[in-house]
């Protein structure tokens, strides 16, 4: 039989391929592992961007009191940060809302008349010749599925409720979640490099140290800029006098988190919403939008990153479409930051294999 390298790697690849047809035949094995899985990944994904959040804080406050105590504290002060914000932003935000609920059957018709009245403008009507599309009949169903949705919302209560005690619950646990991680989390890696043998522990603290860099500078910097930009685009909502201003700016808040593309979702409901108050003042959207990124791009995003993840934008919009596809929003979320650790994994597996091949002593990694 060929030993040749190619040969080697077919022989894994079908090795591979027999052992996941073998567990597709008794997938019921793997069904609570899934369910398990489903259940604990909001929570710990959560837990661990609060985290990195409060790590530095817990870190500080180490240096003085108890690690456990200084949790605590942190805590207290955090959770008196939450419910200060609610109580400053809760009744406007409440209000903004229910008026845009309110609303939004009328500006859907808007909508559709506006696109009525293109249809009929002579040159987009050439287009249409063909009748391969309707801008009418596109206007049309989107106003009329947005209408249902809204119209049956109400009415799906046990689904409401579901959600909202699915949420009740992920809050209850992730306080207890956090308080370990913050508490035991630097032992985390510790645990980890048992299952690595003595003489390549210095290659895995080298891949879990970066693997925490890349994180925490990922996390700690999108959240910051995210709140930046949404604080900013907010005042500047304010000053050019958009309805629904509180709504829009924190819209545009947590899409940014979204790399690359977030910025532009985040600014199609606001320039929408001003373009059937008056035309004008989506331009005036626009300009705020552009002042803030420029902004948070050129001054805020350098100081505040850190070291970057060194991500090519076309790999980040390709990332992007195909994580959308699998995973929806959460893939989105997700992709870049994920992308980061795998690249960081690779790189330093390929670097152990040279290393493993050239001999180099260990004394002379580093």
């Amino acid at each position: 039989m060929p030993q040749t390298k190619w040969f080697r790697i077919g022989y894994g690849l079908i090795v591979l391929l027999l052992i996941i047809y073998l567990a597709s035949l008794v997938g019921f094995i793997f069904t609570p592992i899934t369910i398990v899985i489903k259940t604990l990944f909001a929570p710990i994904i959560l837990a661990g961007v609060i985290y990195y959040l409060l790590r530095p804080l817990v870190n500080l406050a180490a240096l003085y009191m108890p690690r456990a105590v200084g949790i605590l504290i942190i805590y207290l002060i955090f959770i008196g940060l939450i419910t200060l914000v609610i109580f400053l932003i809760g009744p406007t935000l409440q209000q903004q809302v229910n008026s845009l609920v309110k609303n939004t059957p009328g500006i859907v018709n808007e909508i559709r008349d506006f696109t009525i009245a293109l249809q009929e403008n002579e040159y987009v009507s050439r287009f249409q010749q063909d009748e391969l599309f309707s801008l009418e009949e596109i206007s049309r169903d989107i106003a009329d599925n947005l209408n249902a949705y809204l119209a049956t919302l109400g009415s799906n209560l046990i689904n409401v409720i579901s959600a909202i005690t699915g949420f009740v619950i992920i809050l209850v646990i992730i306080p207890f979640v956090l308080f370990y991680m913050l508490k035991d989390g630097d032992r985390l890696s510790d645990q980890v490099l048992k299952f690595i043998p003595r003489q390549h522990e210095r290659e895995g603290k080298s891949v879990l140290k970066d693997m925490d860099t890349a994180l925490s500078s990922y996390i700690q910097g999108q959240i910051i800029v995210s709140v930046f930009v949404g604080v900013m685009i907010y005042i500047g909502f304010l000053i050019i006098g958009l309805e629904y201003s509180l709504v829009l700016a924190l819209i545009a808040m947590f899409t940014n988190v979204i790399p690359f593309i977030g910025p532009f979702i985040g600014t199609i409901p606001s320039v929408i919403v001003a373009f059937f108050d008056r035309p004008i003042m989506a331009l005036w959207v626009l300009l705020v939008v552009i002042i803030v990124q420029q902004i948070e791009s050129n001054i805020i995003s350098p100081q505040v990153m850190g070291k970057k993840l060194d991500v090519h934008p076309l790999t980040i919009i390709l990332l992007l479409l195909v994580a959308s596809k699998f995973a929806g929003l959460l893939g989105l979320l997700l992709a870049v930051p994920t992308y980061a650790i795998s690249k960081v994994i690779v790189l330093h597996t390929i670097r152990f294999i040279k290393l493993r091949k050239v001999r180099v002593p260990d004394d002379t990694l580093y």
